[in-house]
């Protein structure tokens, strides 16, 4: 999932403000980088790495020959870098899926960029030549992004608030830490001194509207129109065309089961995909519940069907009580609802992790939401 963190205009010993860097360590198991930008003595990046596109030259902030004076730290996946990349023929020098918004920029500055982008994200673009950083954050907000900035100009960006919290800084009274609106980029000035000045935040797409990127979509030109049988097909081609363009991890895919429609449909269309594209290792699936939960018995009908080699986990009360504190600071939120559905997920991603080398993890999450699928929605 990686995690970034960046400082700019920090008055403190950068060396004592990169603890702070490490509270988000668990986002990336691969690799850390710590690193000081050229010229701005109080600036810096950190990086927490979980590799999931080119291993070799993936590390961040991203900086490619071409455009030395650019700098990258980015979280997310972008779903469209190479119908971007053979669009505008842009000559990659490393296979990270991120290395596009680099070029978008070049080519067309921040507002092209950020709409032009079909994927989850949240950034930190760093523009050395022209003196100006940019914040970005996906629609949905599926990446999370947090930032404080004080009245004296000084930034901080994270991705868990968690990162941003009791850093030092010579104003008494340090701004509270928010978190980025999904949907928006910001533009800030960059100043000698490495403090930044907020210039404008631009809402770049609004969920009703159909994106930029649509454009260069992989999906033809569906049919329009209300016949049933259209809405049926077009459901059905924009679902598998969700689950296509996500098998472009270079690390082994799963996905969590729990024998109700939308992960069985998920867990169904990914086996059928991955045969497809000939990835020849089982597809692991995984379920959490109670000893003889309707879950547990739905999900292994449903693996026995589809062929994937299942993985249960039993959960027991005193276990899923013990992880409430973890799944707080982990969420950082006290939401009950939240909460509650994450003990499950937490204890499943925990046993993934440590038991299997499943990384990229594939689920049914959302749907619900999207579709009014629960019980409180009924009214």
């Amino acid at each position: 999932m990686c995690g970034i963190w960046a400082l700019f205009g920090s008055d403190e010993c950068l060396s004592v403000q990169c603890l702070s860097a490490m509270k988000i360590a668990h986002r990336g198991p691969d690799a850390f980088r710590f690193e000081n930008v050229n010229g701005f003595t109080n600036c810096c990046f950190g990086f927490h790495r979980l590799a999931v596109v080119d291993q070799l030259y993936g590390m961040q902030p991203i900086r490619v020959k071409k455009f030395p004076y650019l700098w990258l730290c980015y979280n997310g996946e972008i779903y469209n870098f190479k119908q971007l990349q053979k669009q505008f023929g842009f000559d990659f020098q490393t296979l990270v899926d991120g290395e596009v918004i680099l070029h978008l920029y070049n080519r067309g500055g921040i507002e092209q960029t950020a709409s032009m982008l079909d994927g989850v994200f949240a950034f930190i673009l760093l523009d050395t030549a022209n003196r100006k950083v940019f914040l970005a954050r996906d629609t949905y907000g599926v990446r999370p992004l947090f930032k404080v900035l004080t009245d004296d100009g000084f930034l901080g960006v994270c991705s868990e608030a968690k990162g941003l919290i009791n850093l030092k800084h010579s104003t008494s009274l340090c701004s509270k830490v928010e978190p980025f609106l999904p949907g928006h980029y910001e533009v800030l000035d960059l100043k000698p001194s490495g403090k930044v000045a907020s210039v404008e935040l631009v809402k770049f797409h609004s969920c009703k509207d159909e994106p930029l990127h649509a454009a260069c979509d992989t999906v033809e030109a569906l049919p329009s129109g209300f016949d049933l049988e259209t809405v049926k097909s077009n459901i059905r081609i924009l679902f598998e065309n969700a689950v296509r363009k996500r098998l472009m991890a270079h690390r082994r895919i799963g996905c969590l089961l729990s024998g109700g429609l939308d992960s069985s449909l998920v867990a169904a269309v990914l086996l059928k995909l991955m045969k497809e594209i000939n990835i020849n290792y089982p597809l692991q699936t995984f379920a959490i519940g109670m000893e003889n939960s309707p879950d547990l018995l739905a999900a292994r009908k449903v693996a026995a069907h589809i062929g994937s080699e299942h993985h249960e986990v039993i959960l027991n009360t005193e276990e899923g009580i013990q992880a409430i504190e973890e799944v707080i600071f982990s969420l950082e939120t006290y939401d009950i609802t939240t909460i509650r559905a994450s003990i499950g997920m937490y204890l499943v991603s925990k046993y993934i992790r440590k038991k299997t080398d499943s990384v990229v993890i594939f689920s049914g999450e959302g749907s619900d939401e999207l579709t009014q699928g629960y019980i409180y929605f009924h009214k």
